[in-house]
């Protein structure tokens, strides 16, 4: 999917407000970055470390102070986009998209799926970033919401790649793949 068409991406999933995104390394924060930026989204990181979190934080500052140094940015639109942080996954409680940029480990992903089908409201959208393990058997350690597990893998850095692939697994829905492709 073209730069162009992932900025409308988020914008054009109707209902969607806010966006949760697990994860505050380079991955993760580039994607809240495209959230923000290109569709307006409140965005929500979730990150254990608040090392990360900073991270993520200087992260943010220097590409938005680089975008407005380049014209592509102006100060109002860098003070509109809105950013929480929080160690805690019950922050995702009230959000209609996440995208899960943790770790390559299945354990741990296991993990985070299994809390955000508890946690997060049952019309949300659970992405996964992954590029080396299967959505299907990220969904099968939840299957009453394995129909709403989709893939997403954004190239790096997220910002300024052109291209997110699109990944469904076995039990997606088709409405989730399609409101993913919108």
């Amino acid at each position: 999917m073209h730069m162009h068409l992932l900025r409308r991406h988020f914008s054009s999933l109707g209902g969607v407000k806010k966006l949760g995104v697990i994860g505050c390394g380079q991955m993760g924060t580039g994607i809240g970055i495209v959230g923000a930026r290109h569709a307006g989204l409140e965005v929500t990181f979730v990150d254990p470390s608040s090392k990360q979190q900073d991270s993520a934080k200087s992260m943010i500052s220097g590409w938005c102070e680089k975008e407005i140094a380049k014209a592509r940015l102006t100060e109002s639109e860098r003070d509109s986009m809105k950013f929480e942080f929080s160690t805690d996954l019950t922050s995702l409680s009230d959000v209609d998209f996440v995208v899960e940029a943790a770790t390559e480990n299945f354990d741990i992903k296991s993990k985070i799926f299994q809390d955000l089908a508890s946690i997060t409201p049952a019309h949300a959208i659970l992405g996964t970033n992954t590029s080396s393990i299967s959505i299907s058997k990220i969904g099968g350690v939840i299957p009453e919401r394995a129909h709403q597990v989709i893939g997403m893998h954004f190239m790096n850095p997220v910002p300024v790649m052109t291209l997110v692939e699109v990944i469904r697994g076995i039990q997606t829905d088709d409405q989730v793949y399609a409101e993913t492709l919108n």
